[in-house]
């Protein structure tokens, strides 16, 4: 198992949930196709399966 994961941010929250977009901007995801990378642990596994349609998830 990875010790990070890139996260990129591939469709727009403009029709999302108020809760997932705080989510998304949570996540340090702030415009279209941008790409940070997270730890790889429990607390961050749950903030990106709730917001899963939005983004693309890779193991680093």
């Amino acid at each position: 198992m990875a010790d990070k994961v890139k996260v990129t941010l591939i469709k727009s929250t403009i029709g999302a949930v108020p809760k997932n977009r705080k989510t998304i901007e949570a996540l340090g995801l702030t415009k279209m196709y941008k790409t940070v990378e997270l730890p790889n642990n429990a607390a961050t596994a749950g903030a990106l399966r709730k917001v899963a349609p939005y983004v693309k998830v890779e193991e680093v």
